[in-house]
């Protein structure tokens, strides 16, 4: 992959200018000698409900089972809790999610891996979750086992945060829809994307993740504690004075982000450049 970037003329960024900076944007052009296109946020590309809800993949979960139940909770009162399809935590870190944000007393959306099914046994499914846990939360917490319509999920008023592993895909959808981010990388270049959100951005805080991976599943010798965890939700889910400034500036990113793909935005004279670039490209091709 690298050795590809190398040869390359030039890369196309699913993000806009305005969250990376033109600062650095100009920087990386300088100092790698090729182009950037931030064309994104692919996410805000005019799609067909199904389409947004799949997003590829079969949902597990249908899209109107998802709303309904969102559509029965107040605005920005719910958490949702996803860590990707590479990132695969061990049991008794499952466990620590669990306690932590059914500790913080907010709502949830928390999606886990597809084998943590309905068909394991008692004793399987204690090793991850604590006794009743569902039970208990059944009205104010989701448990999706597998794929989840993220993007319908994000894009609704009920949700209020998302504590995430800062994948560049969730990152970038988070932003586009306004919402808040708590952020926990595992591995990759997740750390840099926690940076850029909870420092440079100010549009997340940090549950305060401190081991990195170079892949996303495997036993790890540091837990994220149920304190640390519940202590994150509560920081954007509390709504003190540092949780409004982080939902404000969360949602004038997420304006900036329809503003850049609609006409005349960023990422839509990025377009334009990027189509002018390859005909120059191959119009001095056809003549050598």
């Amino acid at each position: 992959m690298m050795e590809t970037e190398l040869r390359s003329y030039g890369l196309i960024v699913n993000n806009f200018a305005e969250l990376d900076g033109e600062e650095y944007i100009q920087y990386y052009e300088k100092t790698t000698g090729h182009k950037a296109w931030h064309l994104g946020p692919a996410s805000l590309i005019p799609r067909t409900p199904e389409e947004k809800a799949e997003r590829g993949m079969k949902s597990m979960v249908s899209m109107h089972e998802c709303l309904s139940w969102l559509d029965s909770k107040a605005k920005n009162s719910v958490v949702y809790i996803c860590f990707g399809s590479l990132c695969h935590f061990p049991d008794k870190q499952l466990y620590e999610i669990a306690c932590g944000i059914e500790a913080s007393g907010h709502g949830f959306i928390w999606v886990v891996p597809e084998k943590k099914g309905k068909e394991e046994s008692e004793e399987e499914k204690e090793k991850w979750m604590p006794e009743g846990f569902e039970e208990r939360n059944a009205e104010k917490g989701m448990v999706i086992r597998g794929w989840a319509p993220q993007l319908v999920i994000l894009s609704h008023r009920a949700v209020g945060a998302f504590l995430s592993h800062c994948g560049w895909n969730s990152t970038v959808e988070a932003v586009s829809c306004g919402v808040p981010m708590i952020t926990w990388p595992v591995h990759g270049e997740q750390f840099y994307n926690e940076k850029l959100i909870s420092e440079v951005r100010g549009i997340g805080v940090e549950v305060g993740a401190e081991e990195w991976s170079s892949i996303g599943f495997g036993e790890r010798e540091m837990l994220v504690c149920r304190e640390s965890i519940e202590r994150g939700v509560r920081r954007i889910m509390d709504g003190g004075d540092e949780a409004q400034e982080v939902r404000r500036r969360a949602q004038e990113f997420g304006e900036k982000a329809a503003e850049a793909v609609g006409e005349g935005g960023s990422s839509h004279k990025n377009l334009t450049a990027l189509i002018h670039d390859l005909t120059r490209l191959r119009d001095a091709k056809i003549l050598s």
